[in-house]
C-alpha cells in the first residue's frame, strides 16, 4: 500500500494523512499554506491539525499570529506508534484469555484466509506438549520449521508425512511417493494433530480453507491416517525386489514411486 493508503490503515483520517504527508515535504508552515498545498479546506486543515497535535504527530509554535507546525520525524512517530499497539494487545491479550471459556464442544469449525489459517496452525504446533502429527508441503515446511524444531527442543515427539521435497531438522518424517499424493490430491493438504486433542485439516491451493475440530473420532481417524502412513513406509524399506514385483501392477507402480529409503529421515 501506499503512504496515504497506510496512514488512515492505523487511525489517521484522509484529511490528517494528507496534512501530515504534506508536512513532511514542506516544513514548517502555516494552516493556510498547508491547505493551499493538499488542496484541504482550510477550516479542516485545522480541524486536522488539532487532532495530529493532540495524538502528539505535529509541532506547533506557540505564535497565535502567525503559527507554524511541522511534523514530528516518522522514525520517532512510528516507534511510539508501534510500542503504544504492542502494550495495547498484550494488555488485550491478557484481559480476553480471562474472559474466554474454550468450548469443550466436537463441532467442526471452519475458517479461511491462507495467513489465518497458518496463524492457526503455528499456534496449535507451538502449543502441542506432548505430540504432533504433521503432513506437510515444502512450502509448509519452511512456514513452520522454527515452531517445529522448538517443539523438538521442548520433547515433543514430532512425526510427519512429506508430500514434497524437503526433508525436516528434526522429528520422525517419512516422504509419501509423489504418484500417491497426485492421486489422492495429499499436495496441497496440510494437517496437524496435536496431543490426540486437536486436529486441523486444510486445503492450501487458491482460497485457503480449513477444518478443525477436537472431536475425539476424527482426531483419532486423521491419527491413524498419519501413522498408517509412516508403518507403510517402514514397511517399504523393508521389502526386497522380489516381493515388490509380486504385487500387482498398479500397486508396484506406487511402491516403486517411493523416494530411495536412503531419503527417508528417522
Amino acid at each position: 500500500m501506499d503512504p496515504f493508503s497506510n496512514l488512515v490503515a492505523i487511525g489517521f483520517t484522509e484529511y490528517e494523512a494528507r496534512v501530515y504527508l504534506a508536512l513532511l515535504s514542506e516544513n514548517p508552515a502555516t494552516g493556510y499554506q498547508i491547505s493551499k498545498h493538499t488542496g484541504v479546506p482550510r477550516s479542516m486543515v485545522y480541524e486536522a491539525l488539532g487532532r495530529l497535535h493532540a495524538r502528539g504527530a505535529v509541532l506547533k509554535t506557540g505564535d497565535q499570529r502567525a503559527t507554524l507546525i511541522r511534523p514530528v520525524p516518522p522514525d520517532i512517530l512510528l516507534e511510539r506508534y508501534e510500542s503504544e499497539h504492542r502494550s495495547l494487545l498484550k494488555n488485550l491479550q491478557e484481559s480476553l484469555s480471562g474472559l474466554y471459556n474454550a468450548p469443550q464442544e466436537e463441532h467442526l469449525w471452519s475458517i479461511s484466509g491462507s495467513l489465518v489459517v497458518l496463524a492457526y496452525a503455528k499456534q496449535m504446533i507451538e502449543g502441542a506438549k506432548e505430540e504432533i502429527l504433521l503432513v506437510l508441503n515444502d512450502t509448509h515446511i519452511d512456514t513452520f520449521s522454527d515452531e517445529i524444531q522448538a517443539a523438538c527442543e521442548a520433547s515433543v515427539t514430532v512425526s510427519a508425512v512429506l508430500t514434497g521435497e524437503k526433508v525436516l531438522s528434526c522429528g520422525q518424517s517419512v516422504r509419501h511417493p509423489p504418484l500417491e499424493s497426485e492421486l489422492q490430491q495429499l499436495t496441497d493438504m496440510l494437517v496437524v494433530i496435536v496431543d490426540d486433542h486437536e486436529c486441523l485439516v486444510a486445503n492450501t491451493k487458491g482460497d485457503t480453507v480449513a477444518t478443525i475440530t477436537t472431536n475425539r473420532n476424527i482426531v483419532f481417524i486423521a491419527k491413524q491416517f498419519i501413522w498408517m502412513e509412516i508403518f507403510t513406509q517402514r514397511i517399504y524399506t523393508q521389502l526386497g525386489q522380489n516381493l515388490i514385483e509380486k504385487l500387482d501392477p498398479a500397486d508396484r507402480r506406487i511402491f516403486e514411486s517411493f523416494f530411495m529409503p536412503e531419503e527417508i529421515s528417522g
